[in-house]
């Protein structure tokens, strides 16, 4: 047996016109012979006659002018620029950048400087530095990184600004 869906979907079809030959010949003898497809068949042309007979609301011929000047009545949040503080980025950036200078002299101070007899010279001492007692902790390693990359784009910004400054002189 038909599901109600299914009758729904095929008599649609049918109302609409857009069901194939074949199958408005079987609806046409479905209403003939079958009461629960004329009852449903009613109703849908009720409802059809209904969405016809109905007047859709247009809007007026101001209505994207009327929106426009509400919106210009409201206020508007203004660019990022005028609200946020540059001197709290700055602090930000001179923190970081004081984090970095911290922690390489953190590491240069775990480094073991021993220079033997002749070989004093800092290019000489340089290659029997131990490098395993710098920056060995996996954490330091892990600040040291956010720092940077937080270094770089403090430095992408100030360029990216010098730039900017550069093209309105110009």
């Amino acid at each position: 047996m038909q599901t109600q869906q299914n009758i729904e979907d095929r008599l649609w079809s049918f109302i609409d016109g857009t069901a194939e030959a074949s199958e408005k010949s079987v609806i046409e003898k479905l209403l003939e012979t079958d009461a629960a497809w004329k009852t449903k068949y009613r109703e849908l042309l009720e409802v059809n006659e209904m969405l016809r007979s109905s007047e859709l609301e247009e809007p007026s011929l101001r209505f994207t002018k009327n929106v426009m000047e509400e919106i210009a009545r409201l206020h508007i949040a203004p660019a990022t620029k005028t609200y946020i503080n540059k001197k709290i980025i700055w602090g930000i950036g001179f923190f970081f950048i004081a984090m970095l200078v911290g922690f390489l002299i953190y590491g240069f101070g775990q480094m073991a400087f021993a220079p033997t007899g002749e070989e004093s010279e800092i290019s000489k001492t340089v290659s029997k530095v131990d490098f395993s007692k710098f920056f060995n902790n996996s954490w330091v390693n892990g600040l040291m990184l956010v720092n940077v990359i937080l270094g770089l784009f403090l430095l992408d910004n100030y360029l990216g600004n010098k730039r900017k400054q550069y093209r309105k002189e110009a």
